[in-house]
């Protein structure tokens, strides 16, 4: 199986639900992941790197078993699909809107 870039997939972040996150409006932003999670196949590398990003916000905003249960979730098919150590996991600078310099990742 070729290992994807995970470089590529910041793509799969709608850039709304990042201006939402840098608002610090964490509601649309936890309902804007999940409708972009939504759209892909479940199981699929997609899918588990906007669980994830769902997951952390939610840890982010103090929702805690909820954000556990989506990493955890997300994490098993990132292990499953990328090579240990190798590309890294989304984290909350993904959360970055897209014309945001680097220094300014995930407000919120």
């Amino acid at each position: 199986m070729a290992h994807p870039d995970l470089t590529d997939l910041r793509a799969l972040v709608p850039p709304a639900a990042a201006r939402a996150f840098a608002d610090g409006d964490d509601r649309l932003t936890a309902t804007l992941l999940q409708r972009a999670r939504d759209a892909q196949p479940p199981g699929t590398l997609a899918w588990a790197v906007l669980e994830r990003l769902l997951g952390l916000a939610f840890i982010h905003v103090q929702r805690e078993v909820e954000g556990t249960f989506a990493l955890e979730r997300a994490d098993a098919i990132l292990d499953w699909t990328c090579p240990p150590g190798g590309l890294g996991r989304p984290d909350l600078d993904w959360l970055a809107p897209p014309d945001a310099p680097d220094g300014e990742r995930g407000a919120g």
